[in-house]
């Protein structure tokens, strides 16, 4: 430490977490000075600590924190949290708060103070979503509650027999039971989705692919093979503010995703559906590390006349073969007629992939933040890159193109697989080694595909949403987001043209048809109640009355 920097730290807490709280750093941390009271300050503090034990309004919190940063500027400063919370917990990342921790533990704290002194920023936050679940969960309707509550059901069981049947020997009798016992669940399965499921193509979710462990007594793991040691829902601990350090983080969380399993929540047939586990992991995994090299390529060469989003486009095809590469193994041959082949460099001259996925958005959004420090409009804000909000934004848009970039690969593998039998073996799921299975299969991602293209494409453009896919929580969830698309809507062929035509036209005719809709129904009571209604009382009465005369005659 140089005499210029300090190393005193301003804790702002209530009295007996603030003895305790400086006490413990001070012991822990011999190198700093933990101060109550900003009069025992003999210099600028580097850190100020406010530890916030009741909750207070947003707004509140937001105009105490910008007090604070003027007041002791330039010290970072970092908002120390309770356990329980009200509030959502991305409500939180609205404050402009370089540190900004819930009820951390001792090391957490320390390592969190070491990283703004760095310069860097610090967000851990704890999932605070568990009464919201509970309230989505009081409105949902009944046939939406009882599918996802049986899907949810059926699909633990089909995760412990995938983990039982891993550990016991093939050709076996508890290995037909197993088969047996899967196929009852996938029809039960099917039967939920026909009965109480929305209309789609497919009906064969993305099978999880949590890590299986090698004895189901795994303190670390839940009683299904899920991690049991998930703290904090957001953590983000950038060292640094730039560019390649926010993509550093987004890289490592995308990595740590990937590596956990993926499952299929978007409700649509995603082709990579189609490959194994190893083959699935494989794609994933090697696009993100040549999404890596080619940022890290580009960040060095930003100083060059050419402009990057020409180089980035020129290494599209390049960056597709090696994903493919890495994915079939450079050294692995398998029969092709009747000799050993490599299988991807024969992939490679029988794979198609120039093709262009429309829905991707321009690269200059995803780029642009990391490489020129431009800032992300979210929420109608603009952010920098180190923002929790935008760096979330970021990942999203990153996991996106790994998602459609892959699923550009796995439907050429696909294709190949029609021609090359023994490829389905290596590279695909055994339930699609049956001819009918994967032409089936394909059958279905090409009717998706044409009625993306022809129908829901031309509306998203007409409301200006763009899809994207996100890595959640090891889901694969979609996302639409609002923006203008108005050049994309003039580019439409005739076809599409007359779909978007067709909502307009829906949406000019709907108010007068409701309107006359209104003025039929009012109508009609008029008519029901005063003519005809009226006609029947009078009816009545007369047959009362005769009645009455003739009993009394009587």
């Amino acid at each position: 430490m140089t005499d210029n920097e300090s190393n005193q730290i301003l804790l702002l807490a209530p009295t007996l977490l603030g003895e305790t709280l400086a006490l413990q750093l001070n012991t822990a941390e011999s190198d700093l000075e933990v101060v109550l009271k900003k009069e025992r300050l003999s210099r600028q503090p580097c850190l100020v600590i406010w530890s916030v034990e009741s909750l207070l309004l947003p707004s509140a919190i937001q105009l105490e924190l910008r007090r604070l940063q003027e007041n002791w500027s330039p010290a970072p400063v970092l908002l120390l949290l309770p356990a329980e919370l009200e509030l959502k917990t991305k409500e939180f990342l609205q404050f402009d708060c370089p540190g900004l921790l819930q009820d951390p533990d001792l090391e957490t704290l320390i390592e969190s103070i070491q990283t703004l002194r760095g310069g860097g920023r610090v967000v851990r936050l704890k999932d605070n979503t568990k009464n919201d679940t509970l309230y989505n969960n009081s409105t949902m309707g009944l046939s939406q509650w009882l599918l996802l509550s049986g899907i949810q059901q059926i699909n633990n069981e089909l995760h412990k027999l995938d983990i039982y049947q891993g550990q016991i020997t093939k050709n076996s009798f508890n290995q037909i039971l197993i088969l047996g016992r899967k196929r009852e669940l996938n029809a039960s399965k099917n039967l939920l989705f026909l009965l109480w499921g929305p209309l789609k193509i497919s009906i064969n979710p993305l099978e999880t692919n949590r890590r299986i462990p090698n004895d189901l007594t795994d303190p670390n793991l839940g009683p299904i093979g899920y991690p049991m040691n998930q703290e904090y829902e957001i953590n983000i601990d950038l060292k640094e503010r730039e560019g390649m350090a926010v993509w550093q983080a987004i890289y490592e969380r995308l990595s740590t995703t990937i590596q956990s399993g993926v499952t299929n929540e978007t409700g649509n047939i995603l082709a990579i559906e189609g490959l194994n586990t190893s083959r699935r992991y494989q794609l994933l995994i090697a696009l993100l590390k040549q999404l890596d090299n080619v940022i890290r390529k580009l960040d060095q060469q930003k100083n060059n006349l050419i402009p990057y989003k020409e180089t980035w486009v020129q290494i599209q095809k390049e960056l597709r073969q090696e994903a493919l590469r890495e994915m079939t193994g450079s050294y692995v041959r398998i029969p092709f007629d009747g000799s050993l082949t490599p299988v991807g460099e024969h992939l490679l001259t029988l794979a198609e992939l120039n093709d262009k996925d429309d829905e991707l958005p321009d690269i200059e959004i995803m780029l642009d933040p990391l490489l020129v420090n431009k800032p992300l409009i979210v929420d109608g804000q603009l952010l920098p890159a180190d923002d929790p909000r935008a760096l979330m934004q970021l990942e999203m848009f990153f996991s996106n193109w790994i998602i459609r970039t892959a699923e550009l690969i796995s439907s050429e593998v696909i294709a190949v697989c029609g021609d090359w039998p023994e490829l389905r073996r290596y590279v695909l799921n055994p339930e699609l080694i049956s001819t009918r299975e994967l032409e089936r299969l394909r059958n279905q991602l090409n009717s998706q595909n044409q009625w993306q293209r022809l129908i829901k494409r031309p509306i998203q453009l007409y409301e200006s949403k763009r899809l994207f896919y996100r890595l959640s929580k090891g889901n694969i969830e979609p996302i639409q987001i609002t923006e203008p698309r108005d050049d994309e809507l003039r580019q439409l062929d005739w076809w599409q043209q007359q779909v978007a035509l067709l909502v307009e036209t829906r949406d000019a005719i709907a108010p007068q048809l409701q309107a006359l809709i209104r003025k039929l129904g009012n109508l009609m009571v008029l008519v029901l109640t005063q003519i005809i209604g009226r006609a029947i009382g009078l009816v009545g009465r007369g047959i009362a009355q005769g009645m009455g005369r003739t009993m009394g005659r009587s």
